[in-house]
């Protein structure tokens, strides 16, 4: 099949990438030439495991190109899948400029029928807005020709987005004609051969399901969060409260387990703009409100415990930081906790020596550019040199595990703050340290 997918961020990419994976033709088409021009030389804009390989070699292969002319990637195409940003807005619903700005140029462009698809996170009543987008612009042009808009929501995890796609949990299709339904299917037959797993809805429902699914999992974490903050003030252990209430086959271990918030592109942006669309509609939305309230005070939980452990003024102290991105397998730092954290140790006079194996980057060049009193080293032990604590916010891999006898070695004082309660089976009192964690 002949694919155009608009858009080269996370989902573009990786949706454009697994598509031609299996042996579809694929157009990922940018408006920023100087990403298509370091696309078509190899270079990837974002981490995620498997991904650059996995570009290189349809690209050599003949199956997935790069462009900045929709027109161009439109002449074959029999579905396009529009993959563009929906940022935040002022008022915290989603931005629809660049979809319907898509949407426009499609209409401008198109010559044949076409399956047009909503992959990007999107506002109930989107697909509305698109198919008016679209037909406004076939008429001003004088032509009529058929064309279908389908919401297809994504469901991937950063850091493992490629297995996601490859093997989904489920493919929601919302959709009115059966010609578009029919297409959707053989697109995704060589990834879901189950039939339970397809699942076919009307399109506000299929948008709907997107924002629903997010705002559970940002409850769970925010509902076992503050589970965590009662813990710590009743004398109970989050941690075993957490084994005994997952072994519950109702509620299950998944993102139940305490830590520092959460962060990334998805989980805050999405639950504010559900927040805003129930608002749109008259409803107030008191526990959408909740996990928010809840999530933006969890981010601050590891630097309140530092401030009153080294007290208010902290001119003079250094805190060695492992980990800026806001999950482990991700270069991401939208909304990451490591933020808020660094904030407002630095503003009470801190010092910060911050490792991360794949976000060092971001955080120099975006997130903490010019920031004074953040210093950024090559590895892990290196952040503890001469450090007066070490605050542990991401669990990369190469965390988990590390060397007590070193961090013990390199730090002044053997104090450790452990924002995602990582180290909590080591008995680290034992080992001489003062370890403080979430929920105890």
């Amino acid at each position: 099949m002949n694919i155009a997918v608009i858009g080269t961020g996370y989902v573009g990419l990786v949706s454009g990438t697994c598509f031609s994976e299996m042996g579809n033709k694929v157009t990922c088409v940018d408006i920023d030439a100087t990403k298509i021009e370091n696309l078509n030389k190899g270079i990837i804009p974002i981490y995620e495991p498997g991904l650059e390989p996995m570009v290189l070699k349809n690209v050599e292969s003949g199956n997935l190109f790069f462009n900045t002319n929709l027109g161009e990637a439109l002449t074959d195409a029999e579905m396009v899948f529009i993959a563009v940003g929906t940022p935040m807005g002022d008022d915290g619903s989603a931005d629809l400029q660049y979809v319907l700005a898509v949407a426009k140029s499609i209409g401008e462009t198109m010559q044949k029928r076409l399956v047009v698809v909503d992959k990007s996170t999107v506002p109930i009543g989107t697909a509305d807005k698109v198919q008016a987008t679209i037909q406004k612009e076939l008429d001003k042009r004088g032509v009529s020709m058929e064309f279908e808009v389908v919401s297809n929501p994504e469901f991937l995890k950063e850091g493992a987005a490629i297995q996601d796609f490859m093997k989904p949990d489920r493919v929601v299709i919302g959709a009115e004609s059966t010609f578009a339904i029919e297409k959707m299917k053989q697109l995704y037959a060589p990834f879901s051969m189950s039939h339970e797993r397809f699942i076919v809805m009307d399109v506000r429902s299929a948008e709907m399901t997107k924002y629903a699914a997010n705002a559970m999992l940002a409850t769970k974490i925010s509902f076992m969060n503050e589970i965590a903050n009662i813990c710590e003030k009743v004398g109970a252990d989050a941690n075993q409260v957490r084994i005994g209430i997952g072994s519950d086959s109702r509620i299950g271990y998944g993102f139940i387990y305490p830590g520092c918030g959460y962060g990334g592109s998805c989980f805050p942006k999405d639950v504010k703009a559900l927040k805003k669309i129930a608002s749109k509609y008259h409803y107030d939305a008191k526990l959408i409100t909740s996990v928010e309230e809840v999530n933006d005070a969890q981010k601050l939980v590891i630097a309140n415990k530092v401030i009153k452990r080294f007290g208010e003024n902290l001119k003079g102290l250094t805190f060695g930081l492992w980990g800026l991105a806001f999950k482990p397998g991700t270069d991401d730092m939208r909304e990451a906790p490591s933020l808020y954290v660094i904030k407002e140790l630095v503003k009470k006079g801190a010092k910060i020596q911050a490792y991360d194996p794949k976000a060092i980057e971001e955080a120099k060049d975006f997130y903490l550019k010019g920031f004074e009193n953040v210093s950024y080293v090559n590895s892990k032990y290196e952040a503890l040199e001469n450090a007066d604590a070490m605050i542990l916010l991401t669990e990369w891999k190469e965390f988990r595990s590390p060397d007590f006898d070193e961090i013990k070695k390199q730090l002044k004082t053997p104090v450790i703050f452990d924002g995602r309660n990582q180290y909590n089976i080591f008995n680290l009192a034992e080992k001489g340290f003062e370890y403080y964690q979430i929920g105890k």
